[in-house]
């Protein structure tokens, strides 16, 4: 049987599923099944996928119950291949704390929130399985801002959290008066004697960049602090060759197939 199939396949149920399912209806999954036909595996892995349409609407719950009166179909595209695991980028607003968001990423993360596709071949479709069994692998302070990565995939979560120290973070820091020099070079100095160079520089007056490998996000404020300078803001611009971009503050996207850390 092929692993694709498209177009509304609505007609010719079996009389007998209808008939058993009274009142109460039956798993979408069997209705799927027995009106594709399929296997009840891949009836499941369509409907995971996203691919079966309850009265019109997406339904990616296998064992959700559908009477006979409604409208069950596969949408154009239809494939039973079995969903891959997402990693997702968001840009985290200022203040939000990365424990609660470790703890429930759907309460962070929406269809709503998702950034604008941009209509390339690599655009993902959203599913609300995509929220769940995530984990955060590149946390922030809460007073903090910028790229932070969710994953779905133990191995980006290797990469990101067992290799993290061989992956460049850059940041920015706002501070509330001119950067002197003195202070520059005391900056630099908090992360002398690490196993990777962390380069400081000015990007104006009141703003210092910040980038090297296996920094952790708190010693960013702290070097600053140290130094006698007052933190405004903190913002994580990139993780490795991924940068936050023009994704805007609360809005998350998806890691596409051809990009890497």
């Amino acid at each position: 049987m092929s692993a694709t199939r498209e177009g509304n396949q609505g007609v010719g149920v079996d009389a007998r599923l209808d008939e058993a399912a009274g009142g109460e209806g039956i798993r979408l999954a069997k209705r799927v099944a027995a009106q594709v036909p399929c296997s009840r595996a891949e009836a499941e892995r369509y409907i995971a996928g996203g691919w079966v349409g309850v009265d019109g609407a997406v339904v990616e719950d296998p064992a959700t119950r559908v009477t006979p009166a409604q409208a069950v179909a596969l949408l154009p595209g239809a494939t039973a291949e079995e969903p891959l695991p997402v990693t997702i980028l968001l840009h985290k607003p200022a203040g939000v704390a990365c424990s609660a968001l470790a703890a429930d990423p759907a309460a962070h993360l929406s269809a709503a929130t998702l950034a604008p596709a941009q209509g390339g071949p690599g655009d993902q479709r959203f599913l609300q399985r995509h929220l769940a069994r995530l984990t955060l692998a590149t946390p922030l302070d809460t007073e903090a801002s910028g790229l932070v990565v969710l994953s779905q995939d133990w191995r980006m979560l290797r990469k990101l959290v067992d290799d993290g120290a061989r992956i460049e973070h850059e940041y920015v820091v706002e501070t509330a008066a001119a950067v002197g020099d003195e202070a520059l070079q005391a900056v630099g100095a908090a992360f002398a004697g690490g196993n990777a160079a962390v380069k400081v520089s000015r990007q104006s007056e009141a703003r210092l960049r910040i980038a090297g490998k296996g920094i952790a996000p708190s010693r960013v404020g702290a070097a600053c602090r140290a130094a006698g300078l007052e933190v405004k803001a903190i913002r994580r611009l990139r993780v490795g060759r991924i940068a936050v971009g023009s994704l805007a503050a609360g809005r998350w996207r998806y890691l596409q197939e051809f990009e890497r850390f």
